[in-house]
């Protein structure tokens, strides 16, 4: 992505110029898990933007997709005495007890990319950082109900979806904005024949998909949570001989993989998520925090469509 795309998103979360660490300042993060390209970019972004920060030490852990061992991080960097904590929840049903803990401790605690699901009753010195969800379904399933109009479908279409872990805000809400889109006049010739998780993976999306092939349903979109399973998806199409012309494929996140498939003409829909942004913003509000300045208890940066149309502005 253009380097002004990754300035504008970092310079839309921050209200006021950041006063700076006076000392040392150590932030421990907890990611919910390393082996995740788009929370890859996310962890990306956090270590280049502290790298341009004087006396910012930053303690990063991998929860390995595990809510317990994400608790035991958040518990000992409340121990070892940390400035600050950074969650990205393995589990946004479960963020409860880690604010809990950090807010028994007088430790600030920023929630980064996965809303929390007590985000209405965050204590004080806790805030949210990431992009609007209801945005990213909704702009991607809806260019796909265009496009399936322009290739003559608008008469009766067939679609599946693959979700996230339905532990998980993203895959709930971005689940919604899709039946929300075709659910609207101009979008309900849509029909979806089923929607099952896959777990933000791509190989079990590619699984999944080459079962839902086998039962000989014909179709006409397959809408994925997030690019990685699209991506599994288009795998599993091309393995059976599927023409890329003949099915509509949209995701989310805008990742490198994403774009490149696009570029191939495998992948129509996908929508930018600045995740580098996104965690660059989250350090920047964790040392307010720590500072014991006021922050917004929400922090959004805006999705952005893209397609083949635009893909240009969003290649290195």
């Amino acid at each position: 992505m253009k380097k002004s795309l990754i300035a504008a998103g970092v310079a839309a979360l921050l209200t006021a110029p950041l006063s700076g660490a006076l000392m040392a300042t150590t932030l421990g993060v907890s990611v919910a898990r390393f082996d995740d390209n788009g929370l890859t970019i996310m962890r990306n972004g956090m270590t280049a933007h502290v790298e341009t920060l004087d006396g910012v030490d930053l303690q990063m852990e991998d929860a390995q997709d595990d809510v317990a061992r994400q608790l035991d991080q958040i518990n000992n960097f409340v121990a070892s005495g940390v400035d600050a904590i950074i969650v990205n929840a393995v589990d946004t049903n479960a963020t409860e007890a880690m604010s809990q803990a950090a807010a028994s401790a007088g430790i600030p605690l920023v929630y980064v990319n996965r809303q929390p699901i007590n985000m209405d009753t965050l204590p004080e010195g806790q805030a949210f950082v990431a992009s609007n969800e209801i945005e990213s379904g909704t702009l991607a399933a809806f260019r796909m109900c265009q496009d399936l109009r322009a290739q003559g479908k608008s008469g009766g279409a067939k679609a599946y979806m693959l979700m996230g872990q339905l532990s998980n805000q993203a895959a709930v809400q971005r689940s919604k904005d899709f039946h929300d889109v075709i659910g609207m006049d101009m979008c309900n010739f849509i029909t979806l024949i089923d929607e099952q998780t896959a777990n933000w993976s791509r190989d079990e999306a590619q699984d999944l998909m080459t079962n839902w092939i086998s039962s000989g349903e014909e179709f006409d979109a397959v809408f994925g949570n997030n690019d990685e399973m699209a991506i599994g998806a288009i795998q599993a199409m091309k393995a059976s001989g599927i023409s890329m012309d003949d099915v509509v494929v949209g995701g989310v996140d805008a990742t490198p993989d994403a774009l490149v498939a696009m570029q191939a003409g495998e992948m129509d829909v996908t929508v930018f998520q600045d995740l580098a942004g996104q965690g660059a913003g989250s350090i920047d509000t964790a040392i307010k925090l720590a500072n014991g300045e006021d922050v917004d208890k929400t922090v959004f940066i805006p999705f952005k469509l893209v397609t083949p149309d635009n893909i240009g502005d969003f290649l290195q």
